[in-house]
């Protein structure tokens, strides 16, 4: 049983569960239609749920809830809805208020003409293909609910908010990875000078490469086999290029990596490279 806390609109409400004394927004057609403050009702079976016990990035859960406009929570619920098609039931669904928040921003910044870039677009529809490719249902929406077109650098920033609901990664730290593989890629460029060819499988192998290499400087995780006397004496000049990217990618994360990864990167340098 649940008692109505506020009133969102017609599809939204945000209600107590009486058994366990904890707030939810409730999402849904018609759950709000006609209830009133301290209203009782059963929850409907086809209604979704969001607890508001949590912090986000953006706050608490029940202050973005109440300041939110309902029309964005019901387009986050949406976009969420279409991540578990893909990612089913992993997915973290208190992603829905930063979200909302994300969107309603982005939907101010369009109105006022204020459109932003993101220089890590193209790495993030690599790193986070899936993702991205979820993100981009905020396009028809939001063209068919307030006739407001966006371009593929919001897509990029909705599509780091269902990566970090994937996981423990903050928004911020996906963030900071597809950076890490953008500087890592210019400098391989510059020592290389060549350009890479983003839509090969190389590219690809290698952008994913520098991203679980990113996580490992986090984790502390290692690996296990030591191919860089192998790989320095086969490809020198490749092995030269990732002592440089490796070292600069430390000094970037404020962690020093361990010698082992310059072979395994240097070994992709080279694959991209010959291709």
């Amino acid at each position: 049983m649940y008692r109505v806390s506020k009133v969102l609109n017609n599809n939204g409400i945000i209600a107590i569960n009486m058994e366990e004394n904890q707030e939810y927004v409730l999402l849904g057609k018609g759950v709000g239609f006609g209830k009133k403050v301290s209203q009782r009702f059963e929850a409907p079976a086809d209604c979704t749920l969001y607890r508001l016990a949590q912090e986000t990035e953006r706050g608490s859960a029940k202050e973005l809830a109440k300041s939110v406009a309902p029309e964005f929570l019901e387009i986050a619920d949406e976009i969420l809805r279409e991540a578990e098609k893909t990612f089913g039931d992993t997915i973290d669904k208190g992603i829905i208020f930063p979200l909302a928040d994300h969107i309603s921003f982005a939907v101010g910044r369009i109105r006022n003409h204020e459109q932003i870039s993101n220089p890590l677009t193209d790495d993030i529809k690599v790193l986070f293909y899936s993702e991205f490719k979820v993100a981009e249902v905020l396009k028809k929406i939001l063209k068919e609910q307030m006739d407001i077109e966006i371009d593929d650098h919001e897509v990029g920033y909705v599509a780091l908010h269902i990566h970090s609901a994937l996981g423990d990664e903050k928004v911020s730290v996906a963030m900071q990875t597809a950076r890490a593989v953008r500087e890592c890629i210019a400098m391989i460029e510059m020592a290389t000078g060549k350009k890479i060819d983003v839509i090969s499988l190389s590219y690809n192998r290698m952008m994913n490469h520098i991203k679980y290499m990113v996580a490992r400087v986090s984790t502390g995780e290692t690996l296990k086999l030591d191919m860089n006397e192998y790989i320095e004496e086969k490809y020198p000049e490749s092995y030269r290029i990732a002592e440089d990217v490796c070292e600069s990618l430390g000094k970037s994360l404020g962690k020093e990596l361990d010698p082992i990864e310059i072979g395994y990167l240097a070994m992709h340098i080279e694959r991209t490279v010959e291709q």
